[in-house]
């Protein structure tokens, strides 16, 4: 792995996001075969909130110890750990914690985890410590995403995928891995142990009536009326396909996937995409070829802090399926908020 960024801009940089999102992925997962079993009732989210809990506080730590002069906005803050209704919780965080920083205590994990509550600055970086709650919690897709920014740009993206394959296909229990993209350079898939699997590249398909869209699984996360109108404006033949988190921007990369559409859900209509749920995934998509905007095809501004306030929801696709999509967008009305909103 480190012959692959050696000598490289942001190399190093690229290496630690590698390293760190399989560190924290493969925790994860630990907790998820630990905690999650088949009596888990749905409205018990305590094992998606340990380990958002302690991927932040791994990462974070490890941040503050390489790159202590750039801030961190992550997804997770500490208050609620610190309060007696989250005692038992702070505990089981420590704990998995502590199988990588050993000695950790609970203090120390709070202190790790509030580093993420830092600011936008020429330089910092953003982490989503579990990209796909939904999806963890079924033992299905999820992601740790980390990126870094430097002059509004970003530099460095790195997925941890641990239920997909090496050959970028879903695989639950299978292998993982992680796709690294540097901003100029390419992006490429690697093993979860670091061994690189091939430089990534969009689908060469230009035909709307071939393009196969991922959209999220659960339809609460979009406009489900819409997509289903712009699919059939599309004319595609084939299905949506059904995945949470960003592991579908690794798909995109891959070639196995041709349009992602994040649009603005009627439940929540003023709705402001978070920047670390998109700016890994974004120059994962961008480094393979693609293409990503706004709904309306404006550039995502990563600058307004932890949201994408200037922007209207995201439209990812393999560059050539880009502009078709963004005139079906304009025609029925999803490029628009409500007004009030």
């Amino acid at each position: 792995m480190q012959d692959l960024f050696a000598g490289k801009p942001y190399g190093k940089e690229a290496l630690f996001a590698t390293r760190m999102v399989s560190m924290a992925a493969n925790l994860c997962r630990e907790i998820q075969s630990e905690m999650v079993t088949q009596a888990l009732e749905k409205s018990d989210r305590s094992p998606v909130t340990v380990a958002d809990f302690a991927s932040q506080a791994v990462v974070a730590r490890l941040l503050m110890d390489t790159y202590s002069q750039d801030p961190l906005i992550a997804e997770e803050a500490s208050q609620t750990l610190r309060v007696a209704e989250g005692e038992k919780t702070l505990k089981a965080v420590t704990a998995y914690v502590a199988r990588i920083h050993e000695g950790a205590e609970p203090e120390d994990v709070c202190q790790w985890i509030d580093h993420g509550n830092g600011k936008t600055a020429d330089r910092f970086w953003t982490l989503d410590p579990i990209d796909g709650t939904k999806g963890f919690l079924r033992g299905d897709q999820y992601v740790t995403a980390l990126a870094l920014l430097e002059a509004g740009q970003i530099a460095v993206g790195a997925l941890g995928c641990p239920n997909l394959n090496h050959q970028l296909e879903p695989e639950i229990g299978g292998e993982g891995v992680v796709v690294i993209a540097i901003r100029g350079q390419g992006c490429w898939a690697l093993s979860m142990e670091g061994k690189p699997l091939g430089k990534l590249s969009v689908s060469m398909i230009s035909d709307p009536g071939q393009a196969r869209v991922l959209r999220s699984f659960e339809s609460g996360h979009t406009d489900s009326g819409k997509l289903e109108e712009i699919t059939e404006h599309l004319g595609t033949a084939h299905a949506p396909v059904l995945m949470d988190s960003q592991a579908k921007y690794a798909l995109m990369a891959a070639g196995k996937g041709d349009l992602l559409f994040r649009l603005l859900s009627p439940a929540q209509p003023g709705y402001v995409e978070k920047i670390w749920d998109q700016a890994a995934g974004s120059i994962v998509v961008e480094e393979a070829g693609g293409k990503v905007t706004d709904l309306r095809g404006n550039t995502l501004d990563f600058t307004r802090g932890r949201g994408l306030t200037e922007n209207i929801g995201v439209l990812a696709s393999n560059g050539r399926l880009h502009d078709d999509a963004l005139e079906i967008v304009r025609s029925i009305g999803a490029d628009r908020r409500q007004e009030g909103v």
